[in-house]
């Protein structure tokens, strides 16, 4: 667990250092990409649930993209919201970030409808290659004294 914990602050670091040194990629870098972080380490999902995940965060982006493209106004984010609550409920993603996620591009405003899409896309599957990565390194060398879980036993003073 240690070594997923440590890949995932080292990909959210890298992902804002190139949001902000890459005039394109400013929108890799997503409040709730630590979020879907936190949730794909927290519990034991199966590759395709995690995948599953994903794939309804992009689809949230893309239509959150969608509504801002076609009007900002309270209109769009209701449709948005109502549409994305429903896909959750629907195909059972149990994700909350995938509804901020949909809102991304009601405060980005992009100019372009693909830009939130592609980047969240983009950021998730970085973050699921790392996590791939990381239990692999986890798994492979879980022998080596170095990763081994310590744990302490402490006696109470009082007791006799």
């Amino acid at each position: 667990m240690r070594i997923r914990t440590y890949s995932i602050c080292l990909y959210i670091i890298l992902i804002y250092w190139v949001s902000l040194h890459i005039p394109h990629m400013h929108s890799l870098f997503f409040p709730t990409l630590g979020a879907f972080s936190l949730l794909f380490i927290s519990r034991p999902f199966e590759k395709a649930e995690v995948s599953k995940i994903a794939f309804g965060a992009v689809l949230a982006s893309l239509i959150g993209s969608f509504f801002v493209y076609w009007n900002a106004g309270v209109l769009s984010l209701l449709l948005t919201l109502v549409i994305v609550i429903s896909f959750i409920n629907k195909f059972k993603w149990n994700a909350p970030p995938i509804l901020a996620v949909s809102l991304i591009p009601f405060f980005t405003q992009p100019s372009l409808l693909w830009v939130i899409p592609l980047s969240v896309c983009g950021s998730l599957l970085g973050l699921l290659m790392t996590l791939s990565a990381a239990a692999y390194v986890e798994k492979r060398f879980a022998t080596l004294p170095l990763f081994l879980k310590r744990t302490t036993k402490a006696e109470s003073d009082s007791a006799m």
